[in-house]
């Protein structure tokens, strides 16, 4: 593996998807863990920041390179900033996307909000080794609201119901390109790029 290969500790596709899509710009290539037989880890860290190193320094011991990881989710004000890290497994262990959107929309609907503020928020790290002493962090936050009827095909997690006020439409209804641009994974991922370029982590 050289210094333009990065692997992401995720098996998530529609992450792998979008970290691919935003390293290209830099003539990175992606590799995701599974091509190193890395193990799932349980994420018990108490914030987003605790998680995405968490799974990255677990990542980096495996496949004894490199790795970034992130870890994001959408914080919704009505619910006092649910569901925060617990995006993924909202509606339970194994839970899917529709799990996790209906229980959201039914959480908000209990609270009598309509359209409340939310934002999504994303930290990603980045590793040289599993007891890397200075790991590069970014973070990135997206800010919009909640709409109870799901909208758009792109994206996935709650990208159809999150909407984003500068484009008049939820975040599953963006072009890739343009949700990579204004997203906070997007955000994140840039701010990272140019920390790693600070600690020349390309050459």
């Amino acid at each position: 593996m050289n210094n333009r290969e990065i692997v992401v500790a995720s098996a998530n596709q529609g992450k792998l998807r979008e970290f691919s899509q935003l390293f290209s710009a830099w003539r990175i290539r992606v590799l995701p863990q599974s091509e190193f037989a890395v193990p799932a880890v349980a994420e018990t860290g108490t914030s987003f920041e605790e998680n995405a190193l968490l799974k990255a320094r677990h990542g980096a011991a495996h496949a004894r390179h490199p790795v970034i990881a992130d870890d994001s989710g959408i914080e919704v004000d009505v619910l006092n900033g649910e569901p925060g890290i617990y995006s993924a497994r909202y509606a339970g262990a194994g839970a899917s996307d529709a799990d996790n959107l209906a229980l959201l929309l039914r959480n908000i609907q209990a609270a009598g909000a309509r359209h409340p503020s939310a934002r999504f928020r994303c930290v990603i790290v980045y590793v040289r080794s599993p007891d890397d002493a200075e790991p590069l962090v970014a973070q990135g936050i997206w800010e919009g609201y909640i709409v109870d009827k799901p909208a758009g095909s792109n994206g996935f997690g709650y990208d159809p119901v999150f909407h984003v006020p500068s484009h008049g439409c939820t975040s599953a209804e963006l072009p890739p390109l343009v949700k990579n641009a204004v997203s906070h994974r997007g955000q994140a991922l840039r701010n990272l790029v140019e920390l790693m370029k600070e600690a020349k982590a390309f050459e």
